[in-house]
């Protein structure tokens, strides 16, 4: 009877302990006292500034096109190119030292600029020494899609780009496969590259604060990482039900040893 009590604790013990909880596992959760669940969460993003080794497509407008065709890719005629080669061959790379070299422009340092500064800078330049106001000259500046990573606990590690302008840490995760319920939603870890170097920046997914966090948006070349909870490590299951049956089948093969030694 002892012993029969003593089993049936022990298993109790590790099924608490190797189950992963609810609460780890739902997204934005209310985890600050009572508050209105409609309370509108303020955009903490900041504009990005371009760093070295940024794609950018730059596309030059006029009212006579023809003179303006130099600047502009001719990757269009390569019809079977993906989107993220087009981008790659007929985009703008920022070398080291901060610049990009355009046709007939030459070399203009756009490291620290947002997207919207570069436009300004080429189109003054254009209008400087090559054009007049009546060419009605238009320029536009994209980043030729955001690239990042994403690695550890996700259904499809490796680089992703996504084209948009904005990528929220949801979006990037959804798009690599989202996390299973091994991955430890409440650290997340951005690795995200700056002038001086990199950083590493913690997320808890499960706090709807997360939405107020300036890493709520993923920028260009982020590592996102994904670490396992700690119940994948020991291998006992995931769901009350694995660790049950694990657990059974553990204490099956020692009782079967222990009347085995005992005869």
């Amino acid at each position: 009877m002892n012993r029969l009590l003593l089993l049936t604790g022990l298993v109790l013990c590790m099924l608490s302990t190797s189950c992963i909880p609810h609460k780890d596992i739902v997204y934005l959760q209310n985890k600050t006292t009572a508050t209105d669940s409609t309370q509108v969460m303020l955009e903490q993003q900041k504009p990005y500034r371009i760093q070295i080794n940024d794609i950018l497509n730059i596309r030059v407008k006029a009212l006579d096109q023809e003179t303006v065709t130099i600047l502009n890719p001719a990757g269009e005629e390569n019809l079977n190119a993906d989107s993220a080669e087009r981008a790659y061959f007929d985009g703008f790379t920022v070398d080291v030292h901060g610049n990009i070299r355009i046709p007939t422009l030459g070399k203009i340092n756009v490291l620290g600029y947002t997207t919207e500064e570069i436009e300004q800078i080429i189109e003054k330049k254009l209008l400087d020494e090559q054009f007049k106001e009546t060419a009605n000259i238009f320029v536009t500046v994209k980043l030729a899609g955001l690239t990042y990573t994403a690695s550890g606990e996700v259904g499809s590690p490796g680089s992703q780009i996504i084209f948009k302008d904005r990528v929220n840490i949801f979006e990037a995760i959804a798009n690599a496969g989202e996390i299973p319920i091994t991955g430890n939603k409440r650290e997340v870890q951005i690795i995200r590259q700056y002038p001086q170097g990199q950083q590493i920046h913690m997320i808890d997914l499960t706090d709807k604060d997360v939405l107020n966090s300036s890493y709520y948006y993923i920028q260009p070349n982020d590592i996102i990482y994904v670490k396992p909870v700690k119940q994948k490590t020991w291998g006992l299951g995931t769901t009350g039900r694995e660790s049950l049956q694990t657990i059974l089948s553990l204490l099956g093969i020692i009782t079967t040893t222990i009347l085995l030694i005992n005869r």
